[in-house]
């Protein structure tokens, strides 16, 4: 197994990445969709690293709040960049 910590490092690069590429008005609560599903099956593969089961909801939701980001507008104004400049 990898250590929870490294584990938490490249989730919180590959969540991070896919907000800044999908996080436009409108999406933010379909985001939140993903994040949620990305906690629920990240919590189901720590659960099945040990037999007796021991990941309390305290402890998990300290490391899901550390590691993985929570969504935010990263292209407020997504169409300013066609707008024309002179």
């Amino acid at each position: 197994h990898e250590p929870i910590r490294v584990q938490g490092q490249w989730l919180t690069r590959v969540v991070s990445g896919y907000l800044n590429y999908y996080a436009v008005p409108g999406n933010l609560i379909r985001l939140g969709g993903f994040r949620a599903a990305v906690c629920r099956l990240w919590r189901q593969a720590l659960k099945r690293r040990s037999q007796r089961n021991r990941l309390q909801w305290s402890r998990y939701g300290r490391l899901a709040g550390f590691y993985i980001p929570r969504p935010r507008n990263a292209h407020p104004y997504p169409e300013e960049r066609f707008a024309s400049r002179t």
